[in-house]
Parts: structure tokens; C-alpha cells; sequence
């Protein structure tokens, strides 16, 4: 109890020479005994107050130098995190990116790599890639992944651009059937083809032969426009016979995933040539013919039937 009081009675008279000396500051400065006293009082208080004002002084002149800093770790924060988005993408994308070379290799398509940014909500199955008019991109233009044929651009920005899914109804594809080359065409499945998401195939020719397994490409277009020749649309799963058709018609899996598309490619630049079967992923080959003997074991004596000797029989 005693310090507690000690305590209250020295900050009150430290509070009142605080005023007082307040006081005594707004009076008369010609008096000699209030100089003596404002004397007295700047020997007690000043190096508190130069103590703050120096503190204050050095916030306030840093002040502008301390704001360049900070703008400049966060410059270098923000790029750090662009360049791990980077790789992280890099690396998470870096398989569909080359197969997608691979395929534009094969046949000889100049294409301009682009990344699925946004799906259509509208009837027609769409998706909006981040590459448009700026990267060479124009409306008509086949769209493919690392695994086949994606669609075809229908509209372009200087920054976008749209393409429609081959799996949208209203999509229709001329094909050709490898390696017999015989013409025909598919069309998109749908929202209502009770979620297999095959395509269906009709053959130009009443003569044609199918067969499950039967690879597909696209056929060439007028002036390869909306579709380049040569790019894998797919193989054939099921014949199916159809009342009054003339033609063969037939379901396809379609060799891309159109619920799982990452990076993808345009073509700007036809091949010169048709390439054709070139860009078709190899047919699966049988595995080889295992033959297994198996050796009965000989029975023990006296198991199963088998005569023992020891028993007279």
C-alpha cells in the first residue's frame, strides 16, 4: 500500500508541474523568475521531449522512403507469385501441351496454343479460349487438343475467342474412315444422347464396310475452312442398324474429352499436303499368346482311388 501511494503522489505532482509550466509558458517571458523556472523545467522534460520529436523525426523523414520499399517488396511479391502460377501451371498442363505438339507435328498444323478460360451456359455446348484476333486467331478455324478435334472457332476478340464443341448437336463433320479412306460424316451427340457422349457416324456410300475399332479423321474442307484435314475425330464403338438408311451408320467415341478440356490448339496455318492417317494415335496391339501347362501332381498312395499295395488291393 505504501508504494502505491508513493507512486500516485509522484505522478500527481508531475501532472501539476506539467501544468504549471504550461501556465507559466502563456505569462509574461520578461520576468526573471519564471525564466529561471522555464529553465529548471526544460532541464527535467527535455530529453523526453527531444526523445519523442527525434522518433517523430525519423518516422516522418523515412516516411516517403519506407512507402518506396514497401511498393518495391510488393512488386517483387506479385511477380514471385506470377512465376509459381507459372509453374505450377506449367507443370499441371505440360502433358496436354505436348501431345498437342505432337499431333501438330505429325500432320503439319501451325497452331497457336491456347487455355479453356470459361464454358458456354447457352444452348449450343461452347468455351472461350484466352487467345483471339491479337495471337492470329480468326472465326472458322479448327480447333484440337493433344487428343483430337475439339471444334471450330465461330467468333473471335482481340483478347478471346469462342469455339463450338464437335459434341454440340448441331455440329456435322466430314470424316474419312482409315485406312480405307471411305468418306462420311458425324454429328455431335448432344445434351440429350443419354450422357454417353458418342457422335453419330453416316457413311456416304452404300457400299461402304464398318467395323468397331475403325479409326476417324477429318476430310478436307473448301479451302480448310472450318476444318483442316487430318486431325483424329475418333473410332468406331457400335454398328448400328438403322430402318430405311442406305448407308452405314455407325456410334463413335470421340478420341478428345470435351468435359475435361485444359490447353488446346488453333490451327492458323493448313498443312500443305493432306497428311491424311499421319496424326492418328497407333492402333492397340493384342498382347502376346501366353500358353500355360499345368502337371497334375501324382496321387499319394492310398488318396482317391488309387490302389495301395500295403492294403492287398
Amino acid at each position: 500500500m505504501q508504494d502505491t501511494r508513493r507512486t500516485r503522489v509522484v505522478l500527481i505532482v508531475l501532472l501539476v508541474a506539467a501544468l504549471a509550466l504550461i501556465a507559466l509558458s502563456y505569462s509574461d517571458s520578461s520576468a526573471p523568475g519564471l525564466h529561471d523556472i522555464r529553465t529548471a523545467g526544460g532541464t527535467v522534460f527535455g530529453g523526453a521531449e527531444h526523445a519523442v520529436s527525434s522518433v517523430a523525426g525519423f518516422v516522418t523523414g523515412s516516411d516517403s522512403s519506407a512507402a518506396t520499399q514497401v511498393k518495391s517488396l510488393q512488386g517483387q511479391v506479385g511477380k514471385l507469385r506470377a512465376e509459381l502460377s507459372q509453374a505450377q501451371l506449367s507443370k499441371s498442363e505440360y502433358a496436354q501441351l505436348h501431345k498437342l505438339l505432337q499431333i501438330a507435328g505429325a500432320a503439319q498444323f501451325r497452331v497457336v496454343a491456347a487455355q479453356v478460360i470459361a464454358v458456354g451456359q447457352g444452348y449450343q455446348q461452347t468455351v472461350t479460349l484466352d487467345a483471339g484476333s491479337n495471337d492470329g486467331i480468326k472465326a472458322q478455324e479448327t480447333v484440337l487438343n493433344g487428343a483430337g478435334l475439339v471444334g471450330v472457332v465461330t467468333s473471335v476478340t482481340p483478347g478471346t475467342a469462342t469455339v463450338r464443341l464437335s459434341s454440340d448437336a448441331s455440329t456435322v463433320v466430314g470424316v474419312q474412315v482409315a485406312p480405307s479412306g471411305q468418306l462420311g460424316w458425324v454429328s455431335g451427340a448432344g445434351p440429350a444422347d443419354g450422357g454417353d457422349g458418342q457422335m453419330r457416324l453416316q457413311m456416304l456410300s452404300s457400299a461402304a464396310v464398318l467395323k468397331p475399332g475403325d479409326q476417324l479423321v477429318t476430310s478436307a474442307s473448301v479451302k480448310d475452312h472450318p476444318y483442316v484435314p487430318g486431325v483424329p475425330v475418333g473410332v468406331i464403338t457400335k454398328l448400328v442398324d438403322v430402318a430405311g438408311s442406305l448407308t452405314a451408320v455407325a456410334l463413335v467415341r470421340p478420341y478428345a474429352s470435351f468435359t475435361a478440356l485444359g490447353v488446346v490448339g488453333v490451327v492458323i496455318v493448313p498443312p500443305r499436303h493432306n497428311p491424311r492417317f499421319s496424326a492418328l494415335p497407333p492402333l492397340p496391339h493384342p498382347g502376346p499368346t501366353v500358353t500355360v501347362t499345368v502337371q497334375a501332381k501324382p496321387a499319394k498312395p492310398g488318396a482317391g482311388g488309387t490302389p495301395n499295395p500295403a492294403a492287398g488291393g
